[in-house]
């Protein structure tokens, strides 16, 4: 199955991790990523504590944790190539609102990433990774 199609058809929630230049990591629980032709994945993100953990460490890891019982999902390492802020393809790909929260009032940024590994979400994966 594709990732595009995984994502799709499951549902869930994720987390990415972030880390600044000194080391100091965050996580964040963020909504599926956007599967992108050329293989990348995009999230959406405010200017917040892991948008700007990435302007100065481009990697990360995104944890996916499908709906249900047990344990089933995916994780992703991930290194940033490059953004867009308030960008026509950000609006496009924008999947909710969230009526109960106040709406962010500031820049919104279209982040893309190369996907560097992909492991299952419990476990080693496959050896040959």
């Amino acid at each position: 199955m594709s990732l595009k199609s995984y994502f799709e058809t499951h549902r869930g929630f994720g987390v990415l991790s972030t880390a600044d230049k000194e080391g100091r990591v965050d996580s964040a629980i963020y909504s599926r990523p956007h599967i992108m032709e050329d293989g990348t994945i995009a999230l959406i993100m405010n200017d917040r504590l892991s948008h700007h953990n990435l302007q100065s460490n481009p990697r990360a890891a995104y944890l996916f944790r499908e709906a249900g019982e047990g344990y089933k999902g995916k994780r992703f390492f991930l290194t940033k190539i490059r953004e867009e802020m308030d960008s026509e393809q950000l609006k496009a790909l924008k999947r909710r609102n969230y009526p109960q929260q106040k709406e962010y009032q500031g820049p919104k940024f279209l982040v893309f990433f190369r996907i560097d590994q992909e492991l299952p979400l419990i476990g080693p994966g496959d050896e040959t990774d």
